[in-house]
């Protein structure tokens, strides 16, 4: 009797130790890691280009799959997290943004914003207006919504079976693996640090030009320029791991892809700009305006010399080519002498200014509007500028892909 209650209390201290699968501590790191990356592909896949923005739809076997691993290891409900998204695109750095730096702070966001997304889920007006389309079956009331805590529950007595204590770490790893990486990187740094290649209308950045630890959602800044594509990635060197998936999906008839970027295309330089080249503009304006900045970026280069003080010389590297409601109160005085200085840089701007106009301008007529860019590129070709010059011939031969 004595030795098998030893031997019982031998295989309770075994199992404490580690589990049912008897697994190496870096068996269990790379099972965690793979459990996470799960999560990060059901988060943006499922919830934000599939629920969110419409941008492809899921077989049932994948979304319902989405839902259920989301629900174990993270405990978000579909139509919460669904509308805080949809609301911070529709309020985007302006107040009413569920979860901007810009409103909030950096510090604030990175630190806190898991708190922020809480509190924003508690907004009824929030999930009435912005959480339309949503699952709302019998499992969803009654499993995934309405007990939410039960998954990661259930997720934590699953670790702690298969890996002893050690799934107590595993468990606390997946719980803040979300926190971290979507609320805390993808929302705040993702409107704070890093590069662009769009003027969005907001402060939207690319974190990195590979997007694999966080899905793609490190091409934040594509995202926002084109909210409603299925891929993130718009550059030859930039790489969406989430699109990829997608991609699988699409192979196996588990998905089906709605939208993607627009992609401008170009042939022969048109003698003069038409209602086709007006409508390839505003179809790809982000692109072109894009390219408007390199152009622009190119000046500075050479006008350097004329700048002469050396702050004015980098903010005018740092500033000068972003739309004008985006640069910083601090810089505008410096970017001011710059133009002062250098005429083909003011130029560049006030045309720059001329052309956004053109498709902002919602009172003209097409024919009007068509004419107004004839007259643009006319200016533009005579200017005496060869940036301005090569980018209005360029201009000309765009066409709709």
């Amino acid at each position: 009797m004595f030795l098998t209650d030893l031997s019982a209390l031998d295989a309770v201290i075994d199992w404490m130790g580690h589990g049912l699968l008897h697994l190496a501590w870096w068996q269990v790191l790379l099972i965690t890691l793979g459990m996470t990356h799960i999560t990060i592909a059901s988060v943006t896949i499922y919830l934000h280009r599939h629920s969110a923005h419409r941008a492809l739809d899921l077989h049932p076997i994948p979304a319902h799959f989405f839902r259920f691993w989301l629900w174990m290891t993270t405990g978000q409900v579909t139509k919460e997290w669904t509308a805080i998204h949809r609301k911070h695109h529709a309020k985007c750095e302006r107040e009413g943004d569920p979860h901007s730096p810009v409103v909030y702070g950096i510090k604030t966001v990175f630190w806190k914003g898991a708190e922020l997304y809480r509190a924003e889920a508690k907004n009824k007006d929030t999930l009435e207006r912005y959480g339309h389309n949503t699952p709302n079956d019998w499992i969803e009331r009654h499993v995934y919504t309405g007990h939410s805590a039960l998954g990661v529950s259930l997720m934590l007595i699953i670790n702690v079976a298969l890996f002893g204590f050690l799934g107590l770490t595993v468990w606390a790893v997946q719980m803040v693996w979300i926190p971290i990486m979507a609320a805390g990187i993808i929302n705040g740094i993702g409107h704070w640090w890093g590069y662009r290649n769009f003027e969005a209308q907001d402060a939207s950045t690319n974190i990195s030009p590979w997007g694999i630890l966080i899905g793609g959602e490190e091409l934040h800044n594509n995202h926002h320029t084109y909210p409603t594509s299925a891929k993130l990635s718009v550059k030859p060197y930039e790489f969406d791991l989430g699109w990829m998936y997608i991609r699988i999906l699409s192979k196996l008839g588990l998905a089906t892809v709605k939208k993607m970027p627009p992609r401008a295309a170009y042939g022969d330089v048109r003698a003069v700009a038409d209602e086709n080249t007006l409508e390839a503009l505003i179809a790809n304006r982000y692109e072109v305006m894009a390219s408007y900045a390199r152009g622009l970026r190119s000046v500075v280069a050479q006008e350097a010399a004329k700048l002469g003080d050396a702050k004015v010389l980098r903010a005018a590297r740092q500033w000068m080519h972003r739309d004008v409601e985006k640069v910083p109160h601090n810089a505008q005085a410096q970017l001011q002498q710059a133009r002062k200085a250098s005429p083909a840089l003011d130029k560049m701007v006030q045309m720059r200014e001329e052309l956004r106009q053109i498709w902002l301008n919602t009172s003209h007529s097409r024919e009007q509007l068509a004419s107004d860019l004839q007259a643009w590129c006319k200016r533009a070709e005579s200017s005496g500028i060869a940036a301005l010059h090569d980018f209005s011939m360029k201009l000309r031969s765009v066409r709709m892909a």
